[in-house]
């Protein structure tokens, strides 16, 4: 049993390993001009080792992204323990949105498209957006329940607004910083929802 333990925790440590300088690359070379090679080289294993544990780099890509987003929504749980507002809890969520993707460029590819990037598209979901739109649309339907968000605007529409605000800045053309335009659209799009908002209602 103890040597049993002993490989898995072995096989765990590698896996981390490759993510952790999956993760390096990615940052330094950008997802398209980052190899297997590249990853295998910067984690110190053959490149042999890397298909004992994924498939390819966009599996990597995807295990990278899960992580990434199972912290936020802890975080983002823990937030909402406190009984913030809706506001605050939209607020803490974008801040932390952005903060993740402004430190992890390598996400960019699936928040616009990750069929333009990729080598082999086929293995990444179409539908992937790393779980922007499921946090927003859970906290904007939290703040229609509660009366603090416009409900005459689907929650669904407005988190799909949210998702595109990271795309947008993105790829601004604009000469400001990512975190600043970002910031500038949201504050833009969470005093439209805001309740008392003079706007048509949608039937």
């Amino acid at each position: 049993m103890e040597q049993k333990n002993l490989r898995t925790q072995k096989k765990l440590q590698f896996k981390n390993t490759i993510l952790n300088a999956a993760a390096q690359e990615f940052k330094e070379r950008g997802f398209l001009n980052t190899s297997i090679s590249n990853i295998m080289q910067t984690a110190g294993l053959g490149v042999g080792t890397f298909y004992n544990y994924f498939n390819s780099k966009e599996e990597v890509l995807m295990n990278l992204v899960k992580n990434l987003f199972m912290q936020v929504e802890e975080k983002i749980s823990a937030q909402t323990t406190k009984k913030s507002s809706s506001l605050e809890l939209l607020n803490f969520a974008c801040q932390l949105t952005t903060e993740l993707i402004d430190n992890n460029r390598f996400i960019l590819p699936l928040i616009s498209s990750a069929m333009e990037y990729s080598d082999k598209p086929e293995q990444i979901p179409k539908n992937i957006s790393p779980g922007f739109r499921k946090i927003f649309d859970e906290i904007i339907q939290r703040g229609q329940n509660r009366g603090e968000f416009r409900a005459d605007v689907p929650a669904d529409l407005v988190s799909e607004l949210f998702h595109s605000i990271y795309q947008a800045a993105a790829f601004s053309k604009l000469q400001i910083q990512f975190k600043d335009n970002v910031n500038l659209k949201l504050k833009i799009l969470i005093d439209g929802l805001k309740v008392g908002t003079n706007n048509n209602n949608f039937d």
